[in-house]
């Protein structure tokens, strides 16, 4: 599914775009260069999901938890990752693999961790304002 934004207005209804896309997925990885809004759409999902936390980067703890009311939401940035271990030492698969909402930036850094169902998330850069999103289902 292409989604197409124009401006920070829109990114209401692309979150909920973005959830509808992914169907029955929990996990949603989020592609796209720097500064491409990967965070700003994940807050704008959260917001559609009711969090009332204040979403943040997790660039530099690596993962933030959210209390939502469907259960906790996990909210990954593996930019500042150097290596696999790092995931493996926080205990990844016991985010990934709990049944709640894992939000995650920069999944390229850990590939080969990524649980094969996923929704793909890419966020291609048109301008300064617009955004393209694709999402997939894996």
């Amino acid at each position: 599914m292409d989604i197409h934004t124009t401006s920070l207005a829109d990114l209401s209804a692309a979150a909920r775009k973005v959830l509808e896309a992914g169907g029955s997925n929990r996990i949603y990885l989020f592609y796209g260069e720097m500064g491409a809004g990967k965070t700003t759409l994940i807050k704008a999902i959260c917001k559609e999901l009711r969090i009332t936390d204040e979403v943040t980067s997790p660039t530099f703890s690596i993962v933030n938890e959210y209390e939502g009311t469907d259960g906790p939401v996990y909210h990954f940035d593996f930019y500042r990752l150097k290596q696999h271990s790092e995931a493996l030492d926080m205990g990844y698969e016991e985010y990934f693999y709990s049944g709640n909402y894992c939000f995650i930036e920069w999944p390229e850094k850990i590939a080969d961790l990524v649980p094969d169902s996923y929704a793909g998330v890419r966020i291609h850069i048109q301008d300064n304002q617009s955004r393209l999103i694709t999402v997939e289902n894996f």
